[in-house]
């Protein structure tokens, strides 16, 4: 009995040694070194952008059920993440890598993430987050000043007013539209002298007591699926979220928003529709294009409705005061979202939800008696989540170690970056672009330029040609453009394999061959390492795998060919 309590209190001292730190920094700077040199052997690693592993293989190394039992040394967990995660691990700030908003990341991101592993603060409660809490009230002002524009005087009173929140710090963007959209739920359907509130009674009983069938959000097509999932947890159902189409610019068709707002304002059998929610989208996550933010502010004040405005991807674009333009409108919506993660180039991940009205959180607001208590100062009153990280201390810092010139020359680099690649694809002749790149996003094909010139023969014929054989040229487009289709979606597996670069793909209806859906190729250029001469690499890398690729389907096109030259349209 006696040694097993001396093992116990030896393996207790063990054990303890590693919760404090060490009286010399040596061990410390040690294990540092060991894993900097981990870190910078993988960004300075030579080859594709992926492993050369397979998946069914990877799966093998973690196929492990049981849980570790005994203790490891902390060198070989190092060198076993080594082996087995990092040389397996995505180069999403490999300069050639620019298909998705996951880019590079400054170093001093690292020494930030240290800091918050080290001080773990809980931005729940002051007892957890003293001055990160301040922190974070601080750095929500910055931006909610920077969309909002409301006065200094209005900033000197609400900046660390406990009593209300300008906005929350949430874990990423799909939690931060949530958070709008539940003030929006709150909004519609409001406590009074009867009625408890919808975060009391339920969504069955508000609409009941307002006396409506159902409670919708309208968005673009584009729109985030984040709104749906936020949907479905509200309580208001994914099916009532209404896509509006989009007009050639990927933004929302505002004469097709007011039809639907009339349609579904009109009374049947006596059911009735609540407009919960209109939503603006200020950088769409497939195309980067941003929505008419001013009418659709005009819009939501005549229905008397919450306009929220998704700006995760665009809205750290505000910081540079030349594309505010752009945004023209944003300072009118009610709540806006905004990720970190993206254009403020920090590490996964972090949103804000920002609300012009520093009340409307208060709609939310939640107390417990042993944390968040009704008259603190926690900023776990505001927010859907619990605990959070001191995640917003990358952000803060970022914002003060770069400036809003240093984002500037940021957001400059990717505009050029995106015009650059549009330039090279159009000059190539084998490709065909679809947007013209409003916040450094491109979206393009390829399509070998002897039936992209087809295509352009038979979309003219379509303007004056007879109904009957305007349907058969029709009929023709809708099958060049699904062998094309066909065509990139093995050209982007190809890329894949071939792993030198990668652009991810999706697949649009708002094309000039609408209503076809149109499968395309998705660049986004906002890493600053990206230069001419990779885009050209990348061009080269296309063009040629797109051109081996050709010959297994020019002979189906060659059919497609004789079909045209029967009829003689070419």
């Amino acid at each position: 009995m006696n040694k097993n309590n001396d093992t116990i209190k030896s393996e207790l001292g063990r054990l303890r040694k590693l919760f404090i730190m060490p009286d010399s920094p040596d061990k410390f700077i040690e294990f540092g070194n060991e894993l900097l040199a981990m870190i910078h052997d993988f960004f300075q690693e030579k080859g594709g952008i992926h492993s050369s592993i397979t998946l069914p293989e990877l799966s093998k190394i973690f196929e492990e059920s049981d849980l570790p039992d005994k203790p490891i040394l902390i060198k070989d967990v190092l060198s076993e993440i080594k082996n087995k995660i990092i040389k397996h691990s995505v180069k999403v700030g490999s300069p050639y890598y620019i298909g998705h908003m996951t880019s590079a990341i400054p170093y001093f991101m690292i020494l930030l993430e240290m800091i918050i592993a080290t001080l773990n603060q809980n931005q729940v409660k002051i007892e957890t987050a003293k001055a990160s809490s301040f922190v974070e009230k601080e750095f929500v002002a910055w931006f909610h000043r920077l969309i909002f524009r409301r006065t200094d005087n209005f900033y000197k009173n609400n900046i660390q007013n406990h009593k209300v929140a300008l906005g929350s710090v949430t874990s990423d963007g799909t939690m931060a539209n949530m958070t709008a959209l539940l003030v929006a739920r709150e909004k519609a359907f409001p406590a009074d002298d009867v009625f408890p509130g919808v975060r009391n009674a339920g969504i069955e009983a508000a609409l009941r007591y307002y006396g409506y069938t159902r409670a919708v959000i309208l968005v673009s097509t584009r729109g985030h699926y984040s709104l749906r999932k936020s949907a479905s947890l509200l309580g208001i159902g994914e099916k009532n979220v209404i896509s509006i189409p989009v007009d050639n610019n990927n933004r929302i068709d505002i004469d097709k928003l007011r039809h639907k707002i009339k349609k579904i304002s009109r009374y049947r059998h006596n059911a009735r529709t609540k407009i919960m929610a209109i939503i603006g989208i200020a950088g769409t996550t497939e195309t980067g294009n941003i929505d008419p933010l001013d009418e659709l502010a005009e819009i939501s004040k005549e229905v008397g409705t919450h306009f929220h405005v998704d700006a995760c991807w665009g809205g750290s674009v505000l910081l540079v005061d030349e594309y505010r333009y752009l945004f023209s409108g944003i300072e009118k919506a009610d709540s806006v979202s905004v990720d970190s993660h993206k254009l403020l180039y920090c590490p996964m991940s972090m949103g804000l939800a920002l609300f012009r009205n520093e009340k409307d959180l208060c709609l939310t607001r939640h107390s417990s008696q042993y944390v968040i208590r009704k008259n603190s100062v926690d900023l776990g009153r505001f927010t859907i989540e619990g605990s959070r990280p001191f995640s917003c201390l990358k952000p803060w810092a970022a914002l003060k170690i770069l400036g809003k010139e240093g984002y500037s020359i940021l957001f400059k680099q990717a505009k050029k970056s995106a015009s650059n690649l549009k330039a090279m694809l159009d000059a190539c002749g084998n490709f065909e672009t679809f947007n013209v790149p409003e916040l450094f996003i491109l979206i393009y094909r390829f399509i070998p330029k002897t039936v992209r010139d087809d295509l352009i023969v038979l979309k003219e014929l379509t303007l004056s040609g007879h109904d009957q054989e305007i349907k058969e040229i029709t009929r023709t487009v809708k099958n060049i453009n699904r062998l094309i289709n066909a065509l990139n979606i093995k050209l982007h597996k190809s890329l894949r394999m071939d792993d030198s670069s990668f652009v991810s793909r999706t697949k649009l209806e708002s094309t000039p061959y609408r209503p076809q859906q149109i499968v395309v190729l998705r660049a986004v250029l906002i890493n600053p390492l990206t230069t001419r001469d990779i885009l050209r690499e990348i061009v080269s890398t296309h063009n040629d795998i797109g051109l081996q690729l050709w010959e297994e389907f020019s002979p189906l096109y060659e059919r497609i060919r004789s079909h045209i030259n029967q009829y003689g349209w070419i």
